[in-house]
């Protein structure tokens, strides 16, 4: 990258989950590890070499926990596959997420939807996100927290073919959650505001070894995304009930 990136602010107002983590709450009070599920495509699972949101996302938590909860054991275990979409994911949600027994359940959507148009109908993926979503809202003996990352926002997502989709996924995905009653992190809205707001440029966005698909986030705004879920996760389960708060990422 040729330049630094510029600092870049984490509006409340962007990351704030509307929803208490009271699950997720509630395992870091039980002696048992706390199980988060990461389920999603090349974002979650990570490529080249970009150190993927979940191995991150873990680290910060375990940072933040680690005083006021030194007993808690948190482990984010990482089922992203490149090149999938929810039809694909929902396949997998009982090998996947419900043998682990969860408490917290982040589901990274919308993305392929655009970027491979050709191999989804729209109307398809809508159906599947939603048919996840109640899938992971079923009662069970232990129920868990969902959140909906929908996509980043960078070149490939803005072109003329695939601009109005785009933007079509994300109201989507906060119409499914606002629905069901689940949270939504809302990584289009905040990376907008970092290009936008901050100036951060898309070339600073995006893996420079991403050519000429332009679709990928850098390390750099992978990490920045990374910490401020953690933050909009910890805020979350605060708001569910009272934890001391642990230091920031």
């Amino acid at each position: 990258m040729s330049e630094s990136p510029p600092a870049v602010d984490v509006p409340q107002g962007i990351i704030k989950l509307e929803h208490p983590l009271r699950n997720f709450f509630d395992a870091l009070r039980r002696p048992d590890p706390v199980r988060i599920v990461a389920m999603g495509s090349s974002s979650t699972a990570g490529r080249a070499d970009v150190v993927p949101y979940p191995h991150r996302l873990e680290l910060y938590l375990r940072q933040h926990y680690a005083e006021p909860l030194p007993d808690a054991r948190i482990d984010v275990v990482n089922r992203g596959r490149g090149g999938q979409e929810a039809p694909e994911e929902l396949k997998r949600f009982e090998s996947d997420i419900f043998s682990e027994s969860p408490s917290l359940v982040l589901w990274q959507i919308g993305t392929n939807a655009v970027f491979h148009r050709d191999q989804y109908k729209f109307e398809d993926v809508i159906g599947a996100i939603t048919d996840g979503v109640n899938q992971l809202l079923r009662p069970s003996e232990r129920p868990m927290d969902v959140v909906l990352i929908d996509p980043q926002y960078v070149t490939a997502m803005l072109r003329d073919d695939k601009a109005e989709l785009s933007e079509r996924i994300v109201l989507e995905i906060r119409r499914i959650a606002a629905s069901a009653k689940v949270n939504v992190f809302q990584r289009w809205a905040l990376m907008r505001h970092w290009h936008v707001q901050n100036g951060v440029s898309f070339e600073q966005l995006l893996d420079p070894t991403d050519r000429p698909d332009m679709l990928h986030q850098s390390d750099w705004s992978t990490l920045q995304v990374s910490q401020a879920l953690c933050k909009a996760i910890t805020d979350a389960t605060m708001s569910a009930g009272w934890l001391p708060v642990g230091p920031k990422p």
